[in-house]
């Protein structure tokens, strides 16, 4: 089978880059021959808030990638299109994740219609966490020019509701399969010592880019807890800032916790988020919104339990006292689940409960609900 999968690879970087490459490996595992189709330009730099899109990290051996789609040049979408149509795979997969691209990514789909091809969108969000004008009319406009969806976690299944009343395009949920291209488990020792860290105390972790919706607010407020104090919990803060870091600086100065609190807000490269991971005593999403997370796919990986919030659907995937704790989204429930999770000795009843349920999120589901999907057309 000829596979193409369109959006965000190398040269640029995180979890859309990471999803997609990833997916294409599995593919290529099974015999299939895959390509992918990414941009030349993907946010203009004064859309993006980070520092840079693009990738310090050598372009991934043995993938085919192909720079063309300009999100905001209407005639490369259609280049793009008719780029995938001569090729005419059986085969077009769409990673959707925010409504400023459907134009481009709508239209190419439309452009690639061929006699004999799926094509299949993979949805991170249908409506987006920080909201937009035109955002549903943009997303209703891709999602016309696809065949079948695929969800990432069912508050998104639900969303596509919204858009496809009539359920005339087929769908289905598969939670995000793991992150498991990120190097090997570390022994706690090591890990800590590679980011210079004093083994003898206890680490929360936030990682991943740092918005608003992600919740580190309530974590810092959480970590205030003089009982956390007690215990010595600190918390690493891994990533970078995708907006303006001084009222999270003004809050820890504040709260009186910044020597208790690490933070590492660079962009975190591949090879070093294992360091991380293995270094923690517990992955902490305190997210506000949520649909599905990569941060957790990241943590089943290297078998961390974690700490996440009642919203979207990280209630989904971790499940409450089996592979870590769900609260609600404010800081005082936040800390007593910390407390009870330092005080109580849950770490090895919920890592055990982390290597069971991971077996749920193998790649090769993924690739079965797409197929599932490809085949009612």
């Amino acid at each position: 089978m000829r596979v193409i999968i369109l959006g965000t690879a190398w040269p640029y970087r995180g979890g859309l880059s990471a999803f997609n490459e990833r997916l294409a490996r599995e593919y290529q595992q099974n015999g299939h021959e895959v390509e992918i189709v990414t941009f030349t330009l993907q946010y203009p730099s004064f859309l993006f808030p980070g520092k840079t899109q693009y990738s310090d990290e050598p372009a991934p051996e043995g993938l085919k990638i192909t720079r063309m789609l300009n999100a905001i040049n209407p005639f490369s979408w259609l280049k793009t299109g008719r780029y995938i149509r001569r090729r005419r795979p059986d085969l077009l997969i769409t990673k959707f994740w925010l409504p400023f691209m459907a134009p481009a990514l709508g239209t190419a789909n439309r452009a690639a219609r061929c006699t004999g091809m799926s094509r299949i969108s993979i949805l991170d969000n249908l409506v987006p966490h920080e909201k937009r004008p035109g955002d549903r009319l943009f997303a209703r406009y891709f999602v016309r020019s696809v065949d079948g969806m695929v969800a990432m976690s069912r508050s998104v299944l639900a969303d596509a509701d919204l858009f496809d009343p009539q359920h005339r395009k087929p769908r289905t949920f598969c939670p995000h399969p793991l992150y498991d291209h990120y190097g090997d488990r570390l022994g706690r020792e090591e890990a800590l010592r590679l980011l210079q860290l004093d083994p003898s105390h206890r680490y929360v972790l936030f990682f991943g880019f740092i918005r608003d919706y992600k919740g580190l607010d309530l974590l810092l407020e959480a970590m205030a807890d003089r009982r956390l104090a007690e215990l010595d919990a600190r918390l690493i803060v891994a990533g970078e800032f995708y907006g303006d870091p001084k009222p999270y600086m003004d809050q820890i100065e504040r709260l009186g916790i910044a020597d208790r609190v690490v933070l590492k807000t660079d962009f975190i490269p591949d090879h070093e988020v294992n360091r991380y991971f293995c270094a923690a005593d517990l992955v902490a999403q305190p997210y506000k919104t949520a649909t599905q997370s990569g941060v957790t796919q990241i943590a089943f990986h290297f078998e961390r339990p974690m700490l996440v919030t009642r919203v979207g659907g990280l209630p989904e995937i971790v499940p409450d006292g089996e592979v870590g704790f769900v609260v609600d989204p404010q800081p005082q429930p936040i800390a007593d689940a910390l407390v009870r999770y330092f005080a109580e000795g849950w770490e090895a009843r919920l890592t055990e409960g982390v290597r069971r349920e991971k077996q749920k999120y193998l790649w090769s589901h993924m690739t079965e609900a797409i197929e599932k999907l490809r085949v009612k057309n």
